[in-house]
């Protein structure tokens, strides 16, 4: 497994920070029960269901205090910080939309001090528990190599630092604290996980579980999208229609939880394969996830999770074996047979949908060859903002013009006015980089992902294959987004990269 952590069994007294101070606790009931269940596949169901129940019912600090007794808990007690992967991965996706509805509510939750109080205190008593466990290790295991992906994160660190230099708005103190931020975000628990995690002892299927547990939770997230207020319009003609734009939870808009749900969509497929007896079941779960990203209708997630959905249905067809084949094709072309006849009982409505799309992309490409693309043609105009991106950077190919340079403030660079750590978005990485950072940063992109792809091709095998196509599907979503660039999909990256590393493959099975 190379450089990836392997506890050495005669200095567990010197790590273990409660059983440190008293010995006797190591061989108790409780001990055991507290170790086995952080590693059950029922864990990570837990901390999903926590997380949902926090933004469905606005519960944030009760389940935050929630996660901090856990996250102690598994500190003080377990050999390692697995246990806290599953809660680094969903706390992103616990904010309640009742409490804070894509920032328009004036009493959101934590605009009191009260409220804000509590979650600085749980904030850095989480830090300092996270970094004793770390210190400890270090102290422990002093000659530990660094993982592999250090130097492309290094790289990229100084890409974002050189995005911007020279342009003449630029702001040094801005730029660096939102670099740091940005890769802190995909970087810090990869490092984390690395460093204090025995990966020999990770069942090969965890990530998947977790995933699976997400994409669970988020279903329920999404459920309760629908209930929000302004969601269902009456028309004039007595009917109802879908406001996609009152869709969102307190963690983002339908676009972010697209997203994360099809980041979610490789993991039943997983198990569709390695679970022989119930594989049928799970496949029938992917394709309810790929409903789930349906029911976001965000139509950048909808696109690449189908073709994420379809990867990872081939894969099936093809990893499966004997009688879990068989009742997979079952499932499959049970699904397809419900689409068609979904489609015939509503071929008007479909109908309509192909002519609006077929209409759209004509006058799209005639615009286009007439060098008279309107920028309105699209609803999210994302065209206007490539085209601004890219005139961005022949003005500064170099080193861009920075982060926080794009646009005038409004129109559709998404971004958070007056933010520091949230600046003008385009929507697409590419054109994101190439305007922000020009060429340099471009290539410190090339150099992380260089080193990813070599990750996943060194060696291949399922395990990694389907971890990729859970990045995969956070890239792909990306380039009409902007979620490469938000914080929580970065925590899932990061975690995914060091399972990827440590964890996908060894060879022997705890």
């Amino acid at each position: 497994m190379g450089n990836c952590v392997a506890f050495e069994r005669d200095s567990c007294y010197n790590f273990y920070m409660l059983i440190a101070m008293f010995p006797k606790l190591e061989n108790t009931k409780f001990t055991q029960y507290v170790r086995a269940f952080f590693r059950s596949p029922y864990y990570p169901f837990v901390i999903a269901a926590l997380m949902a129940l926090s933004e469905i019912f606005a519960l944030e600090l009760p389940v935050y205090y929630i996660y901090l007794c856990i996250g102690i808990l598994c500190a003080f007690v377990c050999e390692d910080t697995l246990g806290i992967l599953p809660i680094v991965c969903c706390s992103y996706m616990t904010f309640a939309y009742k409490n804070n509805p894509h920032g328009a509510n004036e009493q959101k939750l934590f605009s009191n001090t009260a409220n804000l109080t509590q979650l600085i205190f749980i904030l850095a008593v989480a830090a300092v528990i996270l970094l004793a466990r770390l210190v400890t290790y270090l102290i422990d295991h002093p000659k530990r190599k660094l993982p592999f992906l250090t130097v492309g994160f290094i790289v990229l660190l100084i890409g974002y630092l050189l995005s911007g230099v020279g342009y003449p708005d630029y702001v040094a103190a801005d730029a660096v604290l939102f670099a740091f931020a940005q890769i802190a975000a995909l970087s810090l628990f990869y490092f984390y996980f690395y460093f204090t995690v025995d990966w020999e002892r990770v069942e090969k299927s965890y990530i998947f579980t977790v995933f699976l547990a997400i994409g669970v939770g988020l279903l329920a997230e999404i459920g309760g999208m629908y209930t929000n207020e302004g969601v269902f319009q009456r028309l004039d003609d007595g009917s109802w229609e879908v406001d996609r734009g009152a869709l969102g939870t307190g963690w983002g808009v339908y676009n972010n939880v697209g997203c994360i749900m099809a980041m979610c969509i490789p993991a039943p497929f997983y198990f569709a394969v390695k679970n022989e007896k119930c594989g049928w079941a799970f496949s029938i779960l992917g394709c309810v996830f790929m409903l789930g990203v349906t029911l976001t209708q965000s139509r950048g997630s909808i696109l690449f999770g189908a073709i994420v959905f379809a990867a990872c249905v081939i894969t099936v067809l093809v990893k499966a074996k004997g009688k879990n084949r068989i009742l997979n094709i079952v499932v499959f072309g049970s699904m397809l047979l419900a689409l068609v006849i979904a489609m015939i009982l509503f071929r008007e409505e479909m109908r309509g949908l192909f002519i609006a799309i077929e209409k759209t992309a004509r006058d799209f490409f005639d615009q286009l060859l007439a060098n008279d693309l309107n920028p309105d043609l699209l609803s999210t105009g994302r065209i206007s903002l490539y085209r601004e991106c890219w005139k961005k950077f022949t003005e500064y190919p170099f080193l861009g013009v920075g982060f926080h340079n794009l646009g005038d403030g409004s129109g559709g660079f998404s971004h958070l006015k007056g933010s520091v750590l949230i600046p003008p978005r385009a929507h697409n990485t590419f054109f994101q980089l190439i305007a922000s950072g020009g060429v340099v940063v471009v290539l410190a992109y090339l150099v992380h992902r260089v080193q990813t792809l070599w990750l996943w091709l060194k060696k291949p095998n399922f395990e990694k294959t389907m971890a990729a196509f859970i990045i995969g599907a956070l890239l792909l979503t990306s380039l009409l987004d902007c979620h490469f660039f938000n914080y929580g999909p970065g925590l899932l990256y990061g975690c995914v990269l060091v399972y990827m590393e440590c964890c996908a493959n060894r060879q022997t099975t705890p």
